[in-house]
């Protein structure tokens, strides 16, 4: 019988379906209620050691709908990470811990280019009781003047420095979110598995301008008229995400055998992730989809999973995680093969066409046969 239940890097999951950092996992109260509804982990929304200088702003949500059915599969943001005191998310650590001690809660972390800074903050979060930690390096607005988010994360030897930091740190499993805002995102994925993190998350937001309203000539979301670029998600992203992760698990494969990947980007089916992990994920996280269709939407993609894995008889996830990473091949090959394909056809065509004798014929190409005859 298959079933959904993984570990990935000594932390145990009921599934493979995790909040991703973001709204979903703002609080104590809603990362609990994550965990009430049966997801396999949270990721909580990135926490700093000091908020004070995090101010949203609102509108701070833009999106993008189907001219036709109405239904929305672009999404950008503008929103910070926590504007809630580190103090009160320790405390919230150890409440969710207390409630829920074999839930798997993983904290997303930020902070300036300092030692000092990201080694406090990792160890006061493993004191608090959480299982794991992801660096968020790739965050695309917002706060880069202090050097955080994809400022950091798209300059691979920053990245590789203070992913070793955090790793001294550590003693608790560690990703590395990856921004997609690169030309190679293999390349700040390399650094930050040759730091020793134990993974990678993929992908964050695409930096983006989602429109213009064409009655205000404003771009959105507008506040007080103005705007800023913002990270693009929803179901829109999900080619590219999917381009990214394969190229991030082939690179794990070759160099570096035993590391995770965690995929993202536009998934709101159990269909969606099947595909993330035939692409190498590990794990895969939903985060704008939450904010679409409610928490309570891991329990149809779990379903749809676990059809899809009894349709081909896979029994566990590792059965086909990867799988069709094997079908990826250069032009130039798929040049070659499709010429020696149709050579070979053509050849086929004209053995049937060469039938001069009774017990020339074939029973199961009898139709093409016949066909072959009567062309001449």
């Amino acid at each position: 019988m298959a079933t959904l239940e993984t570990i990935v890097n000594g932390m145990k999951m009921p599934n493979p379906f995790i909040i991703g950092s973001g709204p979903p996992g703002t609080n104590a109260n809603v990362i609990c209620k994550a965990f009430d509804e049966g997801w396999g982990a949270v990721i909580c929304k990135t926490v700093s050691l000091d908020a004070s200088k995090v101010i949203n702003v609102q509108p701070r949500y833009a999106r993008l709908r189907s001219r036709t059915s109405g239904e929305i599969y672009g999404w950008e943001n503008i929103e910070l990470i926590s504007d809630r005191s580190f103090d009160v998310w320790i405390d919230e650590f150890k409440q969710i811990k207390d409630k829920h001690p074999e839930g798997c809660l993983i904290a997303s972390v930020m902070e300036e280019y300092n030692r000092d800074a990201w080694q406090e903050i990792i160890g006061r979060c493993e004191a608090a009781g959480v299982d794991g930690f992801e660096l968020n390096m790739s965050c695309p607005h917002g706060l880069p003047e202090r050097r955080m988010g994809a400022a950091m994360g798209e300059n691979p030897e920053i990245l590789k420095e203070v992913c070793g930091w955090a790793m001294e740190a550590a003693t608790k499993p560690v990703w590395a979110k990856m921004t997609p805002n690169v030309a190679h995102i293999e390349e700040p994925s390399r650094s930050s598995l040759a730091a020793g993190c134990d993974g990678i998350s993929a992908i964050n937001t695409i930096r983006s301008v989602i429109g213009v309203d064409l009655d205000t000539l404003r771009p959105e979301p507008s506040v007080e008229g103005y705007t800023t670029p913002g990270g693009y998600s929803c179901q829109a992203v999900m080619p590219i995400a999917l381009r990214m992760c394969m190229e991030i698990a082939t690179m794990i494969g070759k160099e570096f055998p035993g590391r995770t990947l965690s995929g993202l980007g536009g998934i709101e089916t159990g269909g969606d992730a099947a595909q993330f992990i035939l692409l190498g994920s590990d794990t895969v996280q939903v985060c704008t989809g939450v904010m679409k269709m409610g928490y309570r939407c891991v329990k149809p993609m779990c379903d749809e999973l676990l059809t899809f894995m009894e349709k081909h008889k896979f029994e566990t996830l590792n059965d086909f995680r990867g799988h069709s990473l094997q079908f990826f091949t250069t032009h130039s090959d798929l040049v070659r093969r499709q010429t020696e394909a149709r050579a070979a056809k053509q050849a086929a065509f004209e053995r049937k066409k060469m039938i001069l004798t009774d017990g020339q014929w074939d029973g199961d190409d009898f139709v093409d046969q016949s066909d072959a005859l009567a062309r001449g």
